[in-house]
């Protein structure tokens, strides 16, 4: 059986580690200098961090604790329910296994330091992040379909249209998470390395090609969303005989303006990363790939603040876990119209 290749704790190999190895001996001159005082190191080389990887590690940290707060509140109450609050408490579960999968290779990657190991962590966070644009796509179509079928979608077969789309993009990000563990990785060849070790390249443009479709159906999603929103004010404003001063006109407004907050939130935190994958390759300074990843990792971040902290009736839900009672501020914004 051949040996394992060695593994640097970082995601980007050799090159991105911030400690040297130890090849390439061969050419070099010896050269004799007098004997030197045997001073002890500063450090062991090896538990010297990247801190790059101690940022994408506190990313994680934060990430896990957000979202697991809105899966227990999601959890326990059974008021939360509906087809909305299932594809949120599913995003919020992509998000978790996310920022759990960025803090278990920090760990594995300065303590276990094994191909296996690699691997496993690689592939959950790709699941997970999977998972979390698929829950993004998820939630637009439910928007929609809400707002296109407003008089019945809320019935049984909304339900069940909601558990099929779960099962589709949970089955399709766990297939994507599993392709590095079975096999399709670039442990054997370096040179078919991403910039995003082991993925190779074909995974990475693949991951890449599919957000940007994605993206591109959200966008078209949310386009139609705003021209039957903005024609149902239109219609209630006309019978109020002021437009501009309808509260349903305002309450449109504040909606769009959401849209285009929740659009320009996931294209500024995942473009970048996306465009660079497609662009780079592996000779390019990690440097590169962690400036761009980061941002991406922060989405994850944003997502419960956006989906589930501004909503009513999580809100309503996290003050009476927290202290037993609703404020007075946040159960008059349950009775009114919310966003879009």
């Amino acid at each position: 059986m051949s040996e394992e290749a060695p593994v640097t704790p970082s995601w980007f190999g050799s090159e991105s580690t911030w400690a040297s190895g130890g090849g390439g001996m061969e050419n070099v001159t010896m050269v004799t200098f007098p004997p030197a005082p045997d001073f002890p190191p500063r450090y062991p080389p090896e538990l010297f961090m990247n801190p790059w990887d101690i940022v994408l590690c506190s990313s994680g940290t934060l990430i896990a604790c957000e979202n697991a707060l809105v899966v227990l509140v999601i959890w326990q109450n059974p008021a939360l329910r509906a087809p909305m609050f299932l594809l949120i408490g599913s995003l919020a579960l992509a998000d978790l296994l996310a920022g759990l999968g960025l803090v278990l290779h920090f760990t594995f990657a300065y303590l276990l330091r094994s191909n296996s190991a690699q691997l496993l962590t690689v592939g959950l966070v790709v699941a997970s992040f999977s998972a979390s644009v698929f829950s993004l796509l998820a939630i637009t179509i439910d928007r929609y379909l809400s707002l296109y079928y407003a008089l019945t979608y809320n019935s049984e077969r909304t339900a069940a249209f909601t558990y099929t789309m779960l099962v589709l993009l949970w089955s399709a990000s766990v297939c994507l998470g599993l392709l590095p563990v079975t096999g399709v990785n670039c442990l054997g060849e370096e040179s078919s390395c991403s910039v995003v070790r082991p993925l190779t390249k074909n995974n990475v443009v693949v991951l890449s090609v599919s957000f940007l479709l994605l993206f591109g159906l959200m966008l078209q999603l949310y386009v139609q969303i705003c021209k039957i929103v903005m024609r149902h004010a239109h219609q209630i404003a006309l019978q109020h005989h002021f437009l501009a001063a309808s509260p349903h006109y305002v309450t449109t407004r504040k909606g769009v303006s959401t849209l285009a907050l929740i659009l320009g939130t996931f294209a500024a935190c995942w473009m970048p990363f996306t465009v660079y994958s497609l662009i780079a390759d592996y000779t390019y300074p990690p440097l590169y790939t962690y400036a761009t990843l980061v941002p991406a990792t922060y989405n994850s971040v944003i997502n419960p603040v956006i989906y589930a902290f501004r909503n009513q009736e999580i809100q309503k839900a996290l003050w009476l876990i927290c202290c037993g009672c609703i404020p007075a501020s946040v159960a008059h914004r349950a009775r009114t119209p919310s966003d879009v």
